[in-house]
């Protein structure tokens, strides 16, 4: 799955691997299993401790570091999430805020222009506030949320025509 989301096939073999084992596994443990490089091994583990989605655990007399992934599928998606917001979505929108800033002193720059970047960056900024909104809340009411999908609109103010 990780692959068809943009994730490097290694790490997503990794992050699978560690998701479906019982137990804690060593690095020279994961290589043998999936039949990649150490080097390869330890380059996506230090992704996957990047999201956060594992962690590295010490097991008493192995000196050797183990890795241990997130079982809770509420907190792995709010891990992934946030850190695809981090890497993705804030220099995005940073760089709309510039360009934003920049067009709106431009006598020159086409009308249109100004319009739809402008409209670009009032979308993404008003998604990006929606998204710290929701990860403000209490993971039970975040849950009963997504639950209830379209019919929390039952709650608002009906449109008039």
């Amino acid at each position: 799955m990780g692959t068809h989301w943009g994730v490097n096939r290694s790490v997503a073999q990794i992050h699978a691997l560690l998701y479906l084992s019982a137990t804690p596994l060593p690095a020279e443990d994961i290589a043998e299993a999936l039949g990649l490089a150490r080097s390869n091994i330890s380059t996506a583990l230090k992704e996957l401790l990047a999201y956060a989605i594992i962690r590295r655990v010490h097991i008493e007399g192995d000196r050797r570091d183990h890795f241990v992934a997130e079982t809770d599928l509420w907190e792995l998606l709010l891990r992934i999430a946030a850190e695809r917001k981090r890497r993705e979505i804030d220099p995005t929108l940073a760089l709309l805020a510039e360009l934003s800033g920049r067009l709106a002193k431009d006598e020159k720059a086409p009308e249109h222009l100004r319009e739809r970047i402008t409209r670009m960056h009032e979308f993404i900024h008003t998604l990006t506030n929606w998204y710290d909104q929701m990860r403000q809340l209490p993971k039970p009411t975040l849950v009963t949320l997504m639950k209830l999908g379209g019919k929390i609109a039952c709650f608002l103010p009906a449109k008039r025509a």
